[in-house]
């Protein structure tokens, strides 16, 4: 690792099932980034970018701020797909289905399931820096497409993507509405999914013949 440049990937090849379970525990002590792995002919292939030397907490927190999230996600040869981050991989169905024997998730399931956990995480964590205990916590989110016709293929008036998001969050604590409803007021504002969304990140991806 350490002829790889700060920042650069490097790719190892391994037929060692083990080192699925122990290449992430070592890349989080040594503080290389794990990207995940893939299948080969022969072997496994693991990413891990090379981090940076500075140690201390000054430069953890430019670690956190400088930090670009990765995702890479590899066509199954069907109608799923194979996600992989960091130590973790599942998969994902079609981008919109409604049959529901479907083996995964589609892709807009799987945006709505990332803004309600993103929400229910940031809530729990907020209440626990003001003591607030919460018993329990159930977030309900659906939306309607603008014109799923449009990505099937049948129509080309409007766009298949979701022209609104609704929930509720339904919370059990003994803490007071008044500071429940704060606290959700600001989980809203600093929610990194609920924040992407309110705002619209810039997109910008681009094809690669390899």
């Amino acid at each position: 690792m350490s002829a790889v440049p700060v920042g650069a990937v490097l790719e190892i090849r391994s037929s060692e099932i083990s080192v699925r379970e122990d290449l992430p525990a070592w890349c989080r002590m040594t503080k290389n980034p794990y990207l995940g792995w893939r299948p080969g002919a022969e072997s496994l292939s693991f990413f891990v970018r090379r981090g940076d030397e500075d140690t201390g907490q000054e430069a953890d927190y430019k670690r956190a701020r400088d930090h670009r999230w990765s995702a890479r996600v590899r066509w199954d040869g069907g109608l799923s797909a194979k996600v992989y981050c960091r130590n973790h991989s599942w998969t994902v169905g079609q981008p919109a289905s409604f049959d529901l024997k479907d083996e995964s998730p589609s892709a807009v399931e799987l945006l709505l399931s990332a803004l309600g956990g993103c929400l229910a995480m940031t809530f729990q964590i907020l209440a626990s820096r003001r003591g607030l205990k919460i018993d329990e916590l159930e977030i309900t989110l659906g939306g309607k497409i603008n014109n799923i016709f449009v990505f099937l293929g049948a129509e080309t008036q409007g766009h298949g993507g979701f022209d609104d998001i609704a929930g509720t969050a339904y919370v059990s604590s003994m803490a007071d509405d008044a500071a429940l409803e704060e606290i959700w007021k600001e989980t809203l504002r600093v929610s990194p999914v609920m924040t992407t969304l309110s705002r619209g990140a810039k997109v910008d991806i681009n094809i690669k013949t390899v």
